[in-house]
C-alpha cells in the first residue's frame, strides 16, 4: 500500500513539475511577445510568419498561403470606445505563435525524457523517490531547457542556412531572449539543487558547466558526444545524490544511460547532411548490447534493500528475493524496438530525413531505457510511472519536433 501511494505521488509530482517549469519559462516570454505581436512592426523581417504556420482565427487550420500575420483581418466590428475586436484576436494569435515558438526552442516533447533520469537515480540509490527527488526533477528540467535555448542561440548562424524554420533564424524568438532564458533557467536549476542539499549541488554545478561547455565550445569537436553523454549520466547521478546523498550505487545505471546518449549524439552530428552509415550502425550495435545487459543481467536492488533481498529463507537466491525480471525484460525490449528500427533505416539509407528520424527514435527510446534501469533496481511501480511519460512525449511530438 505504501509503495502504491509513493508511486502515485511520484507520478503526479513528476507531471506537475514538468508542466510548471515549462509553463513558467514560456508564459513570461509569451506575454511580452504577444504584446509585441499586437503592434505593427513595419519593415521588420520577423513580422512575417513562415509558410504554413499561421492559424486562422477560431479554426485551428494552417494557412497555406504564407501571408504575413498582419494580413489576418479583424473579426467583428469595433467595440464601443474605439477598441476593435480584431485587435484582441490578433493578440491571441500572436500569443499562440509565441508559445509555439518557445515550445520548439525548448524541445517540449524531449522534456518528457528528463524526469526519468532522477527517478532512475533514486531507484538505484534508495529504492524509491522522496520529496527531495522532485527538486532534482525540477533542477534537471531547468538545466535541460537551458541547454536547448543555449544550443539554438549558439547555432543561430548555422541554423539560418540549414534550418531557417527554427525559432531564432525565422525571427519568432529573439536571440537575446533565448540567451536570457538560458541564463535564468541555469540559475533556477542550480537554486533547486542547492535547496535539495550540498550533495545535489555538488553534482548539479558540474552538470550545468558541462551543458554550457557543450553548447558553446565542444558541440562541433570530437569531444562533443562524450560531453553530452557525461551530462546525461550526471543528470541520473543528480537524482541519486538528491535522494540518498550518494552516487556510488547509481554509477552502473549512469554508465548505461551515458552509452545510449553517446550513440544518439554521434548520429545527430550528421542529421542535416546525412551520408554516414557508420554512426547509425554503431548506435544499432550499442542498442543491441544495452538491450542484452538490461534483459539478461541480474537485478541490482539498491544498497538500502540489499540486506533484505539477501536475507530470505535458506536456498532463496537474491534474484528470487527481488522477484522475476519480467517487467525489466519487457521494458528492455521496448527500448530496443523504439531505437533499433530507425537506426536500421538510417544504415540502409543515410539520407537527412532518415537520419533525423533515427535521432528522434533514439531520444524517444530514452524513456523506456530509464524505465528498464528503474525496474532493474527493483522499483517496479516507479518504472511504470516513468513508462507513462512516453505517450505524453509522443503526443506533443506530433505538434513540435523533438530535434
Amino acid at each position: 500500500m505504501t509503495k502504491a501511494l509513493t508511486a502515485a505521488v511520484t507520478m503526479v509530482g513528476t507531471a506537475a513539475v514538468t508542466a510548471a517549469v515549462t509553463t513558467a519559462v514560456t508564459t513570461a516570454v509569451t506575454r511580452r511577445a504577444a504584446n509585441e505581436a499586437s503592434r505593427p512592426h513595419p519593415g521588420r523581417a520577423d513580422s512575417v510568419e513562415p509558410v504554413g504556420s499561421v492559424e486562422l482565427v477560431g479554426s485551428g487550420e494552417p494557412v497555406g498561403s504564407g501571408e504575413p500575420v498582419g494580413s489576418v483581418e479583424p473579426v467583428g466590428s469595433p467595440e464601443p470606445g474605439g477598441s476593435p475586436t480584431g485587435a484582441v484576436h490578433r493578440k491571441r494569435v500572436g500569443g499562440r505563435r509565441a508559445g509555439r515558438a518557445w515550445a520548439e526552442l525548448l524541445r517540449l516533447p524531449a522534456l518528457f525524457t528528463v524526469p526519468g533520469d532522477a527517478l532512475a537515480g533514486a531507484a538505484a540509490s534508495a529504492g524509491r523517490p522522496t520529496s527531495r527527488t522532485f527538486l532534482a526533477i525540477g533542477s534537471s528540467l531547468c538545466l535541460y531547457s537551458a541547454g536547448m535555448a543555449l544550443n539554438d542561440w549558439a547555432d543561430r548562424a548555422e541554423d539560418a542556412a540549414e534550418r531557417p524554420h527554427r525559432p531564432l533564424p525565422s525571427g519568432r524568438v529573439r536571440p537575446a531572449a533565448a540567451l536570457t532564458a538560458a541564463c535564468a533557467l541555469t540559475g533556477a536549476g542550480l537554486a533547486l539543487a542547492a535547496r535539495a542539499g550540498r550533495p545535489a549541488l555538488t553534482v548539479a554545478a558540474p552538470l550545468a558547466a558541462t551543458v554550457w561547455a557543450y553548447d558553446l565550445a565542444l558541440k562541433h569537436t570530437p569531444a562533443g558526444p562524450a560531453a553530452m553523454a557525461a551530462a546525461r549520466a550526471a543528470d541520473l547521478l543528480l537524482g541519486a545524490a538528491t535522494t540518498a546523498g550518494r552516487t556510488r550505487d547509481a554509477l552502473p545505471s549512469a554508465a548505461l544511460l551515458g552509452t545510449h546518449t553517446l550513440a544518439v549524439t554521434t548520429v545527430s552530428r550528421r542529421e542535416t547532411q546525412g551520408g554516414s552509415t557508420l554512426a547509425p550502425l554503431a548506435a544499432l550495435a550499442a542498442t543491441t548490447a544495452l538491450t542484452g545487459l538490461l534483459t539478461r543481467g541480474p537485478s541490482r536492488p539498491p544498497a538500502g534493500r540489499r540486506n533484505a533481498a539477501t536475507s530470505g529463507p535458506p536456498g532463496r537466491s537474491p534474484q528470487a528475493a527481488t522477484g522475476p525480471g519480467t517487467l525489466r525484460t519487457a521494458l528492455g525490449l521496448l527500448y530496443a524496438a523504439t531505437a533499433a528500427r530507425p537506426y536500421a533505416h538510417a544504415v540502409l539509407n543515410p539520407s537527412p530525413p532518415l537520419t533525423q528520424r533515427a535521432v528522434s527514435g533514439g531520444i524517444r527510446a530514452t524513456i523506456p531505457l530509464q524505465a528498464a534501469l528503474t525496474a532493474r533496481s527493483g522499483a517496479r511501480i516507479t518504472a511504470l510511472c516513468v513508462t507513462a511519460l512516453a505517450p505524453l512525449g509522443r503526443r506533443y511530438a506530433r505538434k513540435v519536433s523533438v530535434t
